[in-house]
């Protein structure tokens, strides 16, 4: 897994690429921690590139959600596949996360 962070105006632009497994989910934690140490208000999390999240990268995005929550950040997740949306769906995080098609989208009324 690979994460590149750029910032738009206010909002943290973060693009991952890869599996978020059991495996690469302590490397999202690492750079969720600088995000979440730098209290990024307004987090958009591109999921253009992923190309399969199982049980524990699931977990580890729902605790970076919480973790944003306690200082009243936000994040919104964008360019998810059909498969990961499905995902999603599935497990009714479609629910907790904020979901958008495209990150211009995701960016409109932040």
């Amino acid at each position: 897994m690979q994460g590149k962070i750029k910032v738009v105006g206010d909002v943290t632009v973060c693009s991952l690429s890869g599996e978020i497994n059991i495996n690469t989910s302590p490397d999202l934690r690492k750079v969720f921690d600088d995000i979440i140490s730098k209290k990024a208000a307004k987090v958009a999390l591109d999921l253009k590139d992923v190309s399969y999240i199982d049980s524990s990268g699931l977990a580890t995005l729902i605790e970076m959600l919480r973790r944003m929550k306690k200082y009243e950040g936000k994040l919104r997740l964008c360019n998810l596949s059909d498969k990961i949306r499905s995902l999603f769906e599935i497990t009714k995080l479609v629910k907790l996360f904020e979901m958008f098609g495209t990150e211009a989208e995701a960016l409109q009324g932040f």
